[in-house]
């Protein structure tokens, strides 16, 4: 059990800490392409790297699983409002808003997480939980600071506020349909829903603006987008939360804006001050507590081994 709890902690930590980076990315990329075609070369990208993937799994292991009509509704639910929904609503939000305030608000979503897991999949919330929800929440607040210029964009930070709800709905729903698919199959064909749904508004979207591909760093950061920070990061978060408990698995989105601020200061060169060092520390503090079983647990543990050495 505590080996799955750890490698499920070491797949969401990659994940966020990817998409950490992405922010750097995307934010060069944006210049270039527009917010919904990103997603869509995103996907396309993504979907034939995992569809590829899973094909040649299914070759290897000869097997082929049946889906059902309900469970072609539920991939593409998780399509819709997790891969469509929320990240055109990131991608959008963080071009209308500013960098720090973005990444503030969608490191909301663990708490939208723990909302949504008490109701769906009916996680108990626990004191460990809100204690470990807190001090990461208060961590990302002195991590990423508070930016008083009046210069956001109202509609861009309402649009990051809908991401973090959605991105919060996708993780739950995703441990729901882990119960009778595999985290691949789950992805692959989330993945491609999102990419239907994107399709008709990225045609929409080329008619009233252009596409610029003029460099080979665009193109790198489209290829880095679609395979890394989409296929791999998506798999690797639906993997992580598979094996754990949704409410503390949400935990570890704060390694997004955490190593976000790390990328900001080797690539953009801006600067990182004691209060990311005092954040960062009560994030990793926050989530040690969410991983970490009860005590408890060890002593019951101690009382049975001792119990089987007696006999």
């Amino acid at each position: 059990m505590m080996k799955n709890t750890f490698f499920g902690a070491f797949c969401l930590s990659l994940a966020a800490s990817i998409w950490g980076g992405m922010y750097v990315v995307s934010k060069y990329v944006l210049d270039f392409v527009p917010p919904f075609t990103l997603v869509w070369l995103r996907y396309a990208i993504a979907f034939v790297v995992l569809f590829g993937i899973l094909k040649f799994h299914e070759y290897k292991t000869k097997t082929r699983i049946s889906i059902r009509k309900q469970d072609w509704l539920l991939l593409g639910w998780i399509g819709f409002i997790g891969y469509f929904v929320s990240i055109s609503l990131q991608f959008i939000g963080t071009k209308l808003s500013d960098a720090h305030t973005g990444a503030l608000i969608t490191s909301a979503t663990p708490a939208f997480i723990v909302l949504f897991a008490r109701f769906v999949l009916n996680e108990s919330v626990t004191l460990r939980k809100v204690m470990a929800l807190l001090l990461a929440t208060i961590g990302v607040v002195i991590v990423i600071g508070f930016d008083d210029s009046g210069g956001q964009s109202f509609w861009g930070n309402m649009m990051l506020v809908g991401a973090a709800l959605t991105w919060a709905l996708l993780s739950v729903y995703v441990k729901v349909a882990s119960s009778r698919f595999s985290i691949l199959i789950i992805t692959t064909y989330a993945i491609f829903f999102a990419l239907l749904f994107t399709t008709p508004v990225m045609i929409w979207e080329l008619q009233e603006q252009e596409i610029f591909l003029p460099s080979t760093p665009v193109i790198l950061g489209i290829l880095y987008l679609g395979v890394v920070s989409t296929a791999g990061a998506f798999f690797l978060w639906n993997k992580g939360m598979e094996m754990m408990d949704a409410g503390i698995g949400s935990l570890f989105f704060f390694f997004q804006p955490l190593v976000g601020t790390v990328f900001g200061f080797l690539f953009l060169h801006e600067q990182i001050t004691a209060s990311f060092y005092l954040g960062g520390l009560l994030i990793i503090i926050g989530v040690f507590i969410a991983v970490m079983p009860p005590i408890h647990q060890h002593q019951s543990k101690e009382g049975e081994n001792h119990v089987r050495t007696s006999l």
